[in-house]
């Protein structure tokens, strides 16, 4: 994938420079929204604890800046506490220990990244309803509630520690209960025009799917575009561990959806139907996401054709309208990489700000076109 484009070196090293300043305040601390130009600092317990480690083994891996290799297994190490409290813990268990764990072993063989992230995957595992086939999203977070038959999207990109330990440890378990989760998704989350649903409600005893919740969308039918962009970028991850059509199948249908929506810069609404003056607020994560899961997409139908082409065009075209209309390059008083982040515009949280998926899912997609690998999901 990897030539030269000038602007592709430009951005990987203004990347680089900012995040280097950046260490310096948050050192092995957990950000996750840019609030007034610096980043907060998250509980560890948070789901985006893994990005910022996760952005900083990236760029370890490109520039062998032993800062970030330091700082990020400090973070890892940060989260044994939440591991071992247990009761924290939720489906997003991938988001945290693929992008700490998982990649402090594929870089560096540390054992004891390999043992947490295995102990996070069982517990991952544990959460797979056996009836509705599907991972619970979450535990209740108010005395009372009940959400033990909800499921969301996300999860999809929690899916690859499943994978992982399964050819880590030669159980194959893993892989079942992952693909049996996938399998859910492609049935219930995907509609037929490739638009999908964030947030399916099931009842836990019969496995039934009862309905589809807006959750972070505008409305129970609309078309949450990070949504779009984690199943793009989880089934076709799916596919890469599996090698199963269907999953590929639905990855393809979820681009071209989220494609053929796109604005004329390139960067998505936070909602495709969201009623039209509210689609003026972006969500640059889910074009960075979206691009690195298009990329990916680009390479397993083999690169070449219409269909790959046009993907791998797309992505390219994704990131540099980022970079160019969206970064935040030589302003001091900014920490976030890229501007315009939509968190959750239904609760009114971390919404028109920078977010640290959205830088993560930037530097991971320079990394592609750079062949900067590897990339901790796959």
């Amino acid at each position: 994938m990897a030539k030269e484009r000038a602007w592709v070196n430009e951005a990987w090293t203004r990347s680089l420079d900012k995040t280097l300043r950046n260490a310096r305040r948050i050192g092995s601390n957990f950000p996750h929204a840019s609030m007034g130009g610096a980043y907060d600092l998250a509980e560890p317990e948070w789901w985006t604890a893994g990005f910022w480690p996760g952005m900083l083994w990236l760029l370890y891996n490109g520039s062998g800046e032993e800062e970030f290799k330091r700082i990020a297994g400090e973070c890892e190490a940060k989260l044994d506490r939440v591991l071992d409290a247990y009761v924290r813990l939720d489906h997003d268990l991938g988001f945290m220990w693929t992008l700490t764990s998982v990649a402090n072993f594929k870089l560096t063989g540390n054992e004891a990244s390999r043992v947490r992230a295995l102990k996070a995957a069982n517990y991952l595992a544990a959460r797979f309803n056996l009836k509705g086939r599907y991972i619970r999203a979450w535990n209740p977070w108010t005395e009372g509630e009940r959400n033990e038959g909800v499921a969301i999207i996300d999860c999809c990109m929690n899916m690859p520690l499943l994978f992982w330990a399964s050819r880590t440890s030669g159980d194959p378990r893993y892989s079942h209960i992952a693909e049996a989760h996938l399998d859910t998704v492609v049935k219930h989350f995907i509609r037929e025009d490739g638009s999908v649903r964030h947030t399916v409600r099931f009842d836990p005893v019969t496995g039934e799917m009862l309905e589809g919740l807006a959750g972070q969308g505008y409305a129970p039918e609309s078309a949450w575009s990070r949504g779009a962009a984690w199943a793009i970028y989880g089934l076709t991850l799916a596919y890469h561990h599996t090698g199963k059509r269907g999953y590929l199948s639905a990855a393809q249908r979820a681009a071209n959806f989220f494609l053929s929506r796109l604005p004329v810069d390139d960067v998505p609404a936070w909602d495709f139907r969201a009623p039209e003056e509210l689609r003026q607020l972006r969500d640059t994560s889910a074009g960075s996401c979206a691009a690195s899961g298009l990329m990916l997409l680009a390479e397993k139908l083999g690169g070449e054709g219409a269909d790959a082409e046009a993907y791998l065009a797309a992505g390219e075209r994704i990131l540099k309208s980022l970079y160019e209309a969206y970064g935040d390059w030589d302003n001091p008083a900014e920490e976030g990489l890229l501007l315009h982040g939509t968190s959750n515009y239904p609760q009114g949280t971390n919404v028109d700000v920078p977010l640290i998926y959205g830088d993560y899912f930037f530097v991971e997609g320079l990394a592609r076109l750079k062949d900067s690998g590897p990339f901790y999901w796959e």
